[in-house]
């Protein structure tokens, strides 16, 4: 056989070689960061401490605050560390840690949306059965499912993915260890195990989209049926940011896994990565939030500050 160099490290993209652009990198991506921060932090202390929010819908969106911050905080303090000291290593420990949480958490994420979905489907179209159905044991039952699914999902994929041998080139073509990149860089013969593992997986997303998408058509339907356009209204408003948040957090997702892998870095590759990473922590809080008035009415409650009650 021949020789051999087995991997220690791995080396990250930088987004650039110039020492100021991966200053500006490190102080956009620092921004980022502590925007997500506060604001997934603002929506779980809201939550928690309002009483008017300890319903299934508030509940939910407070576990997705929870995973976001788990979310964004798996890759990007360490790229703004390595842009921050000029350097792109990555240790072989630390690459495998953040596989393994970064998929969990996209497991998660994905679950927990489809929960929510059925969620909203069931207080608009069997408003009668909500109660019944969505009582506090059944929620804690679907957030463990959820949970607990992400968890066995994360450790089929980073144990397959580690299994492999990985030899010679250290270089991932992306900011954080992306699963597709790294398959790039095995020397072994039985990389299409994961590959088939990734295929199933995504079918797995694609299915919870589709279960999405028709509780939306119910939705929608219903919502049409409802007589006043102030009761449509309240109605859309609660549906429309959990569609948007899915359909860009799901429709990014799956084209970077399941697109063909370039052989030599791309800007597409990157720009897919911040969409479906970056973007979704930060634009979660936004997005379910600070548009929806019993949110700002328990902000105004804890806070004492009527500026939150404003349109």
């Amino acid at each position: 056989m021949s020789n051999r160099t087995t991997v220690t490290e791995f080396l990250l993209l930088g987004f650039s070689e110039v020492r100021e652009l991966q200053i500006l990198h490190f102080v956009v991506f620092l921004v980022i960061y502590l925007a997500s921060l506060v604001g997934n932090l603002l929506v779980i202390a809201v939550v928690a401490l309002d009483n008017y929010l300890h319903t299934p819908m508030y509940f939910f969106l407070m576990n997705l605050s929870i995973v976001d911050l788990g979310f964004i905080s798996v890759t990007i303090p360490k790229s703004m560390a390595n842009s921050l000291m000029n350097t792109k290593s990555i240790s072989y420990a630390g690459c495998v840690t953040q596989v393994f949480f970064f998929v969990f958490l996209i497991g998660e994420d994905v679950a927990l949306l489809t929960v929510m979905a059925y969620d909203r489907y069931v207080a608009i179209c069997q408003p009668l059965h909500y109660d019944a159905m969505m009582n506090s044991r059944a929620c804690v039952q679907m957030a463990a499912g959820a949970w607990i699914s992400g968890i066995l999902n994360s450790v089929l994929h980073t144990g397959n993915t580690f299994a492999l041998t990985f030899c010679g080139d250290n270089m991932v073509d992306q900011f954080f260890c992306e699963i597709p990149q790294l398959l790039k860089l095995t020397c072994s013969d039985s990389y299409m195990s994961e590959v088939g593992v990734i295929a199933f997986s995504m079918c797995l997303v694609l299915g919870c989209f589709i279960f999405i998408t028709v509780s939306y058509v119910q939705i929608f339907k219903s919502v049409l049926r409802i007589p006043s356009e102030q009761g449509r209204h309240k109605a859309l408003s609660t549906c429309l940011p959990h569609l948007t948040v899915v359909s860009l957090f799901v429709c990014t997702g799956v084209f970077a896994y399941l697109k063909p892998t370039s052989s030599s870095p791309s800007a597409l590759d990157l720009v897919m990565a911040i969409l479906y990473s970056v973007l979704p922590p930060i634009m979660n809080p936004i997005i379910y939030s600070m548009r929806n008035k019993e949110m700002k009415a328990a902000l105004r409650r804890l806070t004492g500050c009527r500026q939150f009650t404003r349109n």
